[in-house]
């Protein structure tokens, strides 16, 4: 009796790396094992680009809250103490 194999399976595999890997150029785009390489490492990059995505932002942040605070007469812990009050009366 001949080997079964679960092709309907892995054919879905291989065709949701290969959408995955649309764009890319030449090879990664086009043979599955290097396509399955390419898209690994670009999940990894994008958890990586993800977490300094959100550090750059707070540093961002810290840097405009300190400018505002600057332009005011008074101490940053008042200017943080009314950022709430000021956005929960905008809605």
């Amino acid at each position: 009796m001949p080997r079964s194999v679960n092709a309907v399976a892995s054919r879905k595999r291989r065709k949701r790396i290969l959408k995955k890997a649309k764009g890319f150029w030449g090879a990664r785009g086009k043979l599955i094992t290097v396509a399955k390489h390419s898209v690994d490492k670009a999940g990894q990059h994008a958890y990586k680009h993800r977490k300094t995505k959100k550090r750059e932002f707070r540093a961002l942040w810290n840097n405009r809250i300190n400018a505002a605070a600057r332009t005011q007469p008074y101490m940053l812990i008042v200017l943080l103490r009314t950022i709430p009050m000021i956005t929960c009366f905008d809605m």
